[in-house]
């Protein structure tokens, strides 16, 4: 099967990516288990005339089930695998205990084919969250291991007609439409800019279509479960606000960014829409030639002006940065980088002999986990770390178990009530200071979110002792 313009986005191109609407089904995590069943699913993603795709699912689909708990409330997950190799399930932004965190080789061991694990553990933050495998991330999750995990304000602001989930995503389809499998592991993917793919869905279907009420106010939370791409949107085009950056709510709604809005691999943003008038509007991916992910259609409303609403954020531990203590992260490797002497596995190598090991990327000269972490921080404890981007490529900087504030880039100071995040864009070339308040004790993973990056060496860890 040919795939039509429309669809195939040659990723040099364009940076595209799937707009994928929340599953229908939802899974409540009160009074009872949560079963998630990793295993294979052959899904068409083309459309009928396509392929089969051979896909990894939770649930025999992707996304996998929404879990939409209550700030406060305790989620238990059972994960049944089968599939045909180890898996885990990491809990992207939810500050857990270290134990439930999910990093195979770090928190706990993978889990085997035919095995089970039990996830056990409170949310203490409302906001947009999402699991994904993080077992071979770079394989796992381009197979479609992924879902949302919403939690709500004790006393929900937007019911779930107002409440609109889209999980974005690209997959990478060869000519037939089926999942390109071949590619997965390239190295030119591994050495530039990571998988990208050229094919939109929403939960195996062409851009969604969502039917808004004139007058009414709307959160659309955005979720960006690509393994590499970076999202760029206008929400200036539809009038929306921005009221929460990686699930934590901002004190007032304010204007998206002018021109574009990066979207991260793995970063979350949620808008705040309230369409005045009977006017239909898309949501586009703008980095190329503008590119629908998802239309909405605006029905008559009523002519009441929309009802106040009243935002809480989440009490996070604010930095110290007058008693911060200042840690170097220099990042190193790629296409077109340089690379010295490197450290991976105890050993340093250099040349051939480090290019042997297939890792690419170093932090501070390390590649992939050093033996000791790259700072242990007593708990409470602010750190600054200094980040130097010196590569020819953007990389999408995860701490686990800890949210930050960016304090500063290219030598200027932000405000320090910028907005909170769990994940960061860092421009080739460019230096940026992240705060964060280690209060969450355990071994904690720092790595690169395009999984790519990640697989191939640009991993790290700290500890909160």
């Amino acid at each position: 099967m040919g795939l039509t313009r429309r669809h195939f986005i040659a990723s040099s191109a364009a940076m595209v990516a799937t707009a994928s609407a929340l599953t229908v089904r939802q899974t409540f995590a009160v009074d009872r288990k949560i079963e998630l069943i990793a295993g294979p699913t052959r899904i068409k993603l083309a459309g009928e005339a396509a392929a089969s795709s051979d896909l990894w699912t939770y649930n025999a689909s992707s996304p996998g089930p929404q879990i939409r708990v209550r700030r406060g409330e305790r989620v238990q997950v059972r994960l049944i695998n089968n599939l045909p190799e180890p898996t885990s399930i990491h809990w992207h932004g939810i500050r857990i205990d270290n134990a439930m965190d999910g990093v195979s080789g770090l928190t706990q061991a993978a889990v085997a084919p035919g095995d089970v694990f039990d996830y056990d553990f409170v949310v203490p933050d409302a906001g947009t969250y999402w699991y994904h495998a993080h077992n071979k991330s770079w394989d796992q999750v381009a197979r479609g291991l992924y879902g949302p995990l919403i939690v709500e304000e004790e006393a929900p602001v937007f019911d779930s007609v107002h409440d609109l989930v889209l999980v974005l995503d690209d997959w990478r389809l060869d000519n037939s439409g089926a999942l390109d499998l071949e590619s997965l592991g390239s190295l030119m993917d591994w050495s530039h800019a990571g998988r990208l793919g050229n094919w939109l869905t929403v939960n195996g279907q062409d851009v969604p279509k969502f039917k808004l009420t004139a007058g009414e106010p709307y959160r659309i939370r955005l979720i960006n479960a690509c393994n590499a791409r970076i999202l760029a949107i206008d929400p200036a085009r539809f009038d929306a606000r921005i009221i929460a950056y990686d699930g934590q709510m901002l004190a007032a709604p304010e204007a998206p960014p002018e021109g574009q809005l990066l979207i991260a691999p793995a970063q979350r943003v949620d808008l705040l829409v309230v369409p005045q008038t009977k006017v239909d509007f898309t949501l586009e991916e703008r980095s190329g030639d503008p590119f629908v992910m998802a239309a909405f259609e605006v029905t008559e409303g009523s002519d009441q002006a929309p009802q106040n609403l009243h935002f809480i954020t989440n009490d996070l531990p604010q930095p110290d940065l007058a008693a911060a203590r200042l840690v170097r992260l220099d990042m190193t490797g790629g296409a077109m980088g340089r690379m010295g002497q490197i450290t991976y596995k105890g050993k340093v190598l250099s040349g051939q002999d480090f290019r042997d090991t297939g890792q690419l990327w170093a932090m501070n000269n390390v590649a992939n986990l050093a033996e000791a972490p790259l700072f242990a921080a007593r708990r409470g404890e602010t750190i600054v770390l200094n980040v130097h981007n010196d590569t020819a490529f953007a990389h999408a900087m995860h701490t686990h178990g800890h949210h930050f504030r960016i304090i500063e880039r290219q030598g200027v100071k932000i405000d320090g009530t910028s907005p909170w995040h769990d994940t960061f864009l860092i421009a080739s070339g460019e230096t940026a200071k992240i705060a964060l308040v280690c209060d969450n004790p355990g071994k904690w993973l720092l790595h690169c979110h395009m999984l790519e990056h990640a697989a191939a060496g640009m991993n790290t860890w700290f500890e909160v002792l």
